[in-house]
């Protein structure tokens, strides 16, 4: 049994079948009616999922592929092609900084090398208090402000080491 089952925090178990919650399963349900084409209901099911565990796992993928009749194949394909689905908790407050042409031509290597410092973790830890992780998104959509990031679903731009302390202090 995985640590994610002993730990009981991605989802219960009854035997050797998996159970989610009621309300996930509703919620799924839910996004389902919203598409003609199950196949299109992968990616909102995937993020209730993910919203309410934190992270996505290979149960999961399972059991959104068995909720939406679609092969396996295609759910893993959908949740390993999109970065913003994770494979382990982040911290707290999920930092995403965008490394894409724009972002990187103004800056943003020198940014994710603050980060480094500032939180003392690489790209994909979570710092020892659990406050913080960061990853590099290919894009945030904003590069009128590059370099920029998100810190959950908030977005900072024009960023520079010194804004970067500001905004952090803001998540403690």
């Amino acid at each position: 049994m995985s640590d994610q089952h002993e730990e009981g925090h991605f989802c219960r178990t009854a035997g050797e079948k998996i159970m989610f919650s009621d309300a996930i399963i509703q919620s799924i349900k839910k996004a389902q009616q919203r598409y003609p084409d199950q196949q299109s209901a992968v990616l909102p099911a995937l993020h209730i999922i993910q919203k309410e565990y934190g992270n996505l796992s290979y149960e999961a993928m399972r059991f959104v592929s068995q909720q939406l009749r679609v092969p396996e194949s295609d759910v893993f394909g959908t949740a390993t092609f999109y970065s913003l689905y994770r494979w382990k908790n982040p911290g707290r407050h999920q930092i995403q900084i965008c490394h894409n042409l724009s972002c990187s031509l103004l800056g943003a290597e020198t940014m994710i090398a603050h980060l480094e410092k500032k939180l003392g973790v690489c790209e994909g830890q979570v710092t020892k208090d659990g406050r913080f992780s960061f990853i590099r998104m290919e894009c945030i959509g904003r590069c009128d402000g590059a370099p920029a990031m998100l810190v959950g679903d908030d977005y900072h731009g024009e960023l520079t080491p010194e804004k970067i302390d500001e905004i952090l202090k803001k998540y403690e």
